[in-house]
């Protein structure tokens, strides 16, 4: 699998869909896609190990993906270098055959012009001069600088050559056994069109590098000098002269330019940007070490040009942004370059960095993440002549971006987790003989610290461990998992309380309207208004007292089960799904209204009673009238108001969990009326046997007094299984579903349950005609 970034002369990273359009990709693809045709038959290479070839010459790039490995220090036994003593050559060991530049892309040594020896740990480029700067590796790397960088804008053997040397001389060609090429070992990285000059000497900004060459102690063990051959300027008659040649080398310490972003770093930085100022001579390459991913948090990062690399060229801070300082600036500093490495998607190159959010394609904090994965490391490339402001900051919106982005499978997967853990605390208080709670209340009762919250949101995490642990797969990253798993939950819950709070804001806005124009309706009695709407409410009386109709009301979870059903099967889930919404929201609807309407009716009857004049001795037995109090059983306690509403906490919650059941296939809706037209087909086998079960459990416990199953099993007492108790299974199994990015799966724990509430309603029937029954409820049923 190779990223996008990973490709040769591509840098940004892309989703499936702009693949299809960014230039970048659709270049390289069709420039590979061409070098497949045999220029002599104009047919593709037949050869497959050709093609594979050029698969990987096109469109693998040049950065070797170990290319931030930490080298290791090869120490010999008295130092790092050979110098020559009197005369001789302490030959240094076998060194590694290193392919040389072809021979149609090699110029002549004859056409240098004089050498030159840099005195100092810099070298400069600034011009295709035909000259050969020599640097001495003992002389220069004092001090733990033992590596060598170069970055350039050059062309690689065509351009520029750097050679090895054990002892200084006037060839490097390849019958010299004491030079090494070693000119293949520069890499190219992606960059941005060079600035041309209109004419000599108008360069209006430096160009930005394309290529990096690096050498550690082993690269250089055994040499004394480094060369950097810069090729004549090419001269073209009637045409400008090329852009802009440049190109900068340094020894240097990487500790130098080491800097650890710790979480707590990161985390701070939210609200407040980390400022650093980088001085002239400052190393080459600043290594950048996030010990957070930045798929996870990304990072803002800008350089400012302070200073030009001039004698007394440091300007004021609140000068840095002038017009003429920044022209000034470009003019001398080569556009810096960052290269950020993660262990998941590889290689990301970000040309022209001034301000840029650097983010890398990785998902860390998985179940399936490695350690590895938690880092990313940044190496930044900044021209060590020039003096910088630096500021980085994760920036809040990105961060909130990237996580939603990240981890939405998880937050979709653990809303139903939350769901059926709002439902067992509902069918848990009805097996207390105590009110159902609100599913906002349920909610909020499982999020208490320590007890709730802790069993529901970190037993699946503990599980998760502990099955990696038993299993041949490594541990995740366990303190970012168990925090990233958590936060999840966290923002799960909130997306719940969001839709809950909605849904009842549309309920008592409904029941509130229906409650109103009823009152409205029976003040207004004896008006012609009235007169009208008591025909019309006495014609559809008329028509719904028809036997079919009569029938249908009567059994009206077998019709909404049998529409449902057969959408599900027969045109798409989604509309099945719908059906069963409607039917909750119009149970619930009921409900509330009912509630409302015995509320008002409550309220009257104590203000009639007050106004009476009645003394506080007097008999309140018969406040109420008695159509108030009956719940359909002479145990009852509750009065209907209060049934009522707990029929339509009951509803509301179920309501939810289907919610979220049927928006899960809303994107398989969406495209199959795209389709409409084109060709139709039945909707999956798998799909539908999983909503028919979903509906089932929508309708086979539509009443709270369902709370139970009790399956007769030959010699063995009656097997009593709470509904609770499968609600908090259901959510655990969500929970670990959600976990391993597999929220289809919570599919199965419904199914599950509406499989199991139907079989436990057609024994209970069978036995109930039998004369026997196995049917429980608790002192007052919501049967009325």
């Amino acid at each position: 699998m190779m990223s996008s970034t990973g490709m040769k002369n591509v840098w940004l990273s892309m989703e499936h869909q702009v693949i299809l359009w960014c230039n970048q990709l659709v270049v390289q693809v069709s420039h590979t896609l061409l070098s497949l045709i045999d220029t002599k038959t104009s047919q593709p290479f037949s050869d497959a190990h050709q093609r594979l070839g050029i698969f990987t010459k096109m469109l693998h790039s040049g950065i070797p993906q170990n290319f931030f490995a930490p080298r290791p220090l090869q120490q010999p036994k008295k130092s790092d270098h050979f110098p020559i003593q009197k005369g001789k050559v302490i030959h240094a060991p076998h060194v590694p055959a290193i392919s040389g530049c072809p021979s149609n892309s090699q110029w002549s040594e004859d056409g240098l012009e004089r050498d030159l020896y840099i005195q100092t740990s810099t070298v400069t480029v600034l011009a295709m001069d035909g000259r050969r700067r020599w640097l001495d590796i003992q002389k220069l790397g004092p001090g733990g600088k033992k590596h060598f960088v170069f970055v350039t804008n050059l062309s690689p053997c065509s351009g520029v050559r750097l050679h090895l040397w054990r002892e200084r001389g006037t060839s490097a060609s390849a019958t010299n056994k004491g030079v090494v090429e070693v000119t293949t070992k520069m890499v190219h990285i992606p960059s941005g069109p060079a600035p041309r000059q209109i004419e000599p000497g108008s360069q209006t900004e430096q160009a930005p590098p394309s290529a990096v060459f690096w050498l550690g102690p082993e690269d250089m063990y055994g040499f004394r000098f480094i060369t950097i051959s810069v090729a004549p300027q090419p001269t073209v008659s009637g045409r400008p002269p090329p852009a802009a040649s440049m190109g900068v080398g340094q020894f240097f310490n990487p500790k130098d330019g080491e800097q650890v972003f710790s979480p707590y770093k990161l985390i701070h930085s939210l609200f407040t940007d980390k400022d650093d100022n980088l001085k002239e001579d400052h190393p080459l390459t600043l290594n950048l070490t996030f010990s957070v991913s930045l798929g996870l948090l990304p990072v803002s990062l800008s350089l400012i040009t302070t200073g030009c690399g001039i004698k007394k060229s440091e300007f004021p801070i609140e000068d840095t942004e002038d017009v003429e300082t920044s022209r000034l600036c470009r003019r001398r500093c080569f556009p810096p370059v960052a290269l950020a490495w993660d262990a998941t998607s590889g290689l990301h190159v970000f040309p022209n960095l001034y301000s840029e959010t650097i983010v890398v394609d990785s998902s860390p904090a998985l179940w399936t993440s490695s350690h590895a994965s938690d880092k990313t490391t940044v190496l930044l490339l900044v021209d060590p002549h020039c003096s910088y402001r630096t500021t980085a900051g994760v920036p809040l919106t990105a961060a909130a971006g990237r996580f939603l982005l990240l981890y939405f499978s998880q937050i979709s997967g653990l809303c139903f987790a939350v769901a059926f853990f709002a439902l067992m605390r509902q069918a848990y208080a009805w097996e207390l003989d105590r009110p159902i709670p609100s599913v906002l209340s349920a909610v909020e009762s499982n999020l208490r610290m320590p007890s709730p919250f802790f069993f529901l949101a970190t037993f699946p995490i503990l599980f998760a461990v502990l099955f990696c642990s038993l299993s041949s797969k490594s541990l995740p990253p366990i303190i970012s998992f168990s925090i990233v798993s958590i936060l999840c939950y966290i923002f799960a819950n909130g997306v719940i309380v969001v839709l809950i709070l909605l849904s009842q804001l549309l309920f008592y806005m409904a029941g509130t309207s229906h409650v109103f124009i009823k009152k409205r309706l029976q003040v207004c009695e004896g008006s012609f208004c009235f007169s009208f709407f008591q025909w019309f409410i006495n014609m559809s009386s008329n028509f719904a007292s028809i036997k079919v109709i009569r029938i249908l009301r009567v059994n009206h979870l077998i019709i909404t089960s049998l529409v449902a059903i057969a959408l599900v099967c027969l045109v798409h889930p989604t509309l099945g799904l719908f059906v069963l919404l409607l039917s909750h929201a119009l149970h619930c609807h009921g409900a509330l209204c009912s509630f409302f309407m015995a509320s008002f009716r409550s309220h009257v009857q104590t203000s009639e009673f007050y106004e009476s004049g009645n003394n506080g001795d007097s008999d309140t037995s018969n406040l109420s009238p008695i159509n108030e109090t009956c719940t359909g059983s002479p145990e009852s306690t509750r009065s209907y108001g209060e049934t009522q509403l707990e029929i339509f906490h009951h509803h509301h919650g179920l309501l939810v969990l289907h919610l979220l059941a049927a928006l899960m296939f809303v994107p398989s809706l969406v495209a199959w009326l795209q389709r409409t037209g084109i060709g139709q087909r039945f909707p999956w086998f798998w799909d539908s046997a999983l909503c028919i079960g979903v509906i089932l459990h929508g309708l086979c416990d539509s009443k709270p007094e369902f709370n139970f199953y009790l399956f007769p099993i030959p010699r063995i007492p009656l097997l009593e299984i709470r509904l609770s108790f499968a609600y908090l299974i259901a959510g655990y199994f969500s929970s670990i579903s959600a976990l391993a990015l597999a929220p289809y799966r919570v599919f199965y724990a419904m199914s599950v349950i509406g499989i199991a509430s139907f079989t436990f309603r057609v024994i209970q029937t069978r036995y109930r005609k039998n004369g026997e029954t196995y049917y429980r409820s608790r002192k007052h049923s919501h049967r009325h």
